[in-house]
């Protein structure tokens, strides 16, 4: 009996030792890895506002005059809008309004013509690649005309609603927040009555080339 009892404590310190042991190996497992951080894709969708200052340079029109000149000037003012992404698509609205010195006149001073502010309501549509984005625009443009005959003691400001705007550009978005670009518009204001009774019309259109910046929401 007592060998049987040896026997079996012979055996269990055996099996000890051998767990023992096998506490002491190394793991099988790798080691733990962090995952990588991947930053969330830029979204263009939100609610912004901005400045913007530029150049600009056309036309004035005006029937019954010959050759009143070229217009051209600085201009510069402010922009509110709103985009919505869809996939790499953006659509958007923005309504802009600008001081201008955009000012002509004919070689003998005879006619000078300007426009001294001007503004836009639009719509956008832009392809989006991350934080790049060109767009077309287009849509409904007003401003002043002011007209001045010296020699008539005439002077006549008309403030046209009926004009229209066409362009484009491209934006950067530097933070998720400040949106920078360049932009060009063509816009027309029309032509409007200034001598009653003389069937004179006067009207300006101009390019605008402008560098903008904006703050996102």
């Amino acid at each position: 009996m007592k060998k049987y009892l040896l026997a079996s404590v012979a055996a269990l310190g055996l099996v000890a030792a051998g767990a023992a042991s096998a506490a002491d190996l190394p793991s099988r497992k790798g080691p733990v890895v962090a995952p990588a951080y991947i930053p969330p894709v830029f979204s263009w969708t939100g609610f912004y506002v901005g400045a913007n200052a530029g150049y600009g340079w056309g036309n004035v029109n005006a029937n019954g005059f010959a050759n009143v000149g070229d217009l051209d000037g600085f201009i510069g003012g402010g922009q509110v809008g709103y985009n919505y992404q869809m996939g790499q698509f953006v659509l958007g609205l923005e309504a802009d309004l600008q001081g201008a010195d955009l000012s002509s006149g004919d070689n003998l001073g005879l006619i000078n013509v300007k426009t001294e502010y001007f503004g836009t309501v639009r719509a956008r549509l832009g392809f989006a690649v991350d934080r790049w984005m060109p767009y077309i625009t287009g849509g409904w443009a007003y401003g002043n005309v002011k007209t001045s005959i010296p020699a008539l003691a005439f002077s006549s400001d008309k403030t046209h609603t009926g004009g229209w705007a066409v362009g484009g550009g491209v934006e950067y978005a530097i933070t998720n927040n400040i949106i920078a670009g360049v932009e060009y518009l063509y816009v027309d204001l029309g032509e409007k009555s200034v001598l009653t009774g003389t069937g004179v019309k006067v009207g300006t259109d101009f390019s605008v080339v402008r560098a903008r910046l904006s703050y996102k929401f």
